[in-house]
Order: C-alpha cells, then structure tokens, then sequence
C-alpha cells in the first residue's frame, strides 16, 4: 500500500535533491562553513565531522530519491539525521558565528524555530508518519497507547 500521494513525492524530490546538493557541499565548497557548526565539545576534528555529515546527507539525499521501494525507512532516518545535526545550528547561535548567509541572531534564531520542519518533512513526504499511525491502529492500539475494544 502506497502511503504518499503525488504531492509528497514532488517534495521528497525535492528534498533528496537539497540532500544531495549539501552532501556534496559538505565534502568541497561549503566544508570551512560547515565547520563553523561543529559544537566545540564534539570530541572529533571539525574537518572530520563535515566530511562524514556530508556522506551521510549524500546517502540519505540519493536514496530519497532512489530507494522507493524502502522509503518509510528512509524517511526515519532522515528525520533522525536532522535531530542530529540540530546541535550544530544551537553552536551557531550560541557562538554567534556567521555561516550561510545566517549573519545575525535573529537569523540564526529562526533557523533554530524552523528546524522542526526539517525533521517532519521526511515524516511527510516519505509517508512515515502515515505509515506509523496506520501500524498503530493495525495493532489495536489508538493514538494514546490503549487497546482498541
């Protein structure tokens, strides 16, 4: 059973596209901007975490757009990725570094807003959310975790 429509698909396109497109950003043209959203406390050479960030965009990002057949998982995992990486938009507010265009609080700050979007839109478009909500009601259980009688 197909859990998106004709609208969803355009948008998990587009999506796998944008992925792609920071993926292979990440690994040459915006690598030194992408370093500015490590958080100092990340354990790990900034250089290293933009180049590894960039090949698990550029998966997640080609199998968006190629790998239909499983693209309930993806979208979780997309949705997880983007939970991931918020840390870094909250190390570019809080040290008020200038990346992307982002050169002021306000601007920082409502990337930081908007960022949920960003972890619904795989939801959405891969019909993940649908797909989980049916699961559940499938099973005999409603939205709050009762059986269903």
């Amino acid at each position: 059973m197909s859990h998106t429509n004709s609208t969803q698909n355009i948008f998990r396109i587009i999506l796998g596209s944008l992925l792609v497109f920071t993926g292979i950003g990440h690994l040459t043209f915006l690598n030194v901007p992408f370093q500015s959203q490590v958080p100092v406390w990340v354990p790990l050479d900034p250089v290293l975490v933009v180049n590894l960030s960039g090949v698990v965009e550029l998966l997640i990002g080609l199998s968006l757009l190629f790998w239909t057949s499983k693209r309930v998982l993806v979208g979780w995992i997309a949705a997880i990725f983007f939970v991931l990486i918020f840390p870094g938009n909250l190390a570019q507010y809080l040290s008020r570094t200038d990346a992307f265009g982002l050169n002021s609080d306000a601007l920082r700050l409502t990337r930081l807003f908007l960022h949920p979007l960003l972890v619904a839109w795989p939801l959405w478009c891969t019909g993940a959310w649908r797909a989980w909500r049916q699961g559940r009601s499938a099973s005999g259980m409603n939205l709050h975790g009762s059986a269903v009688r």
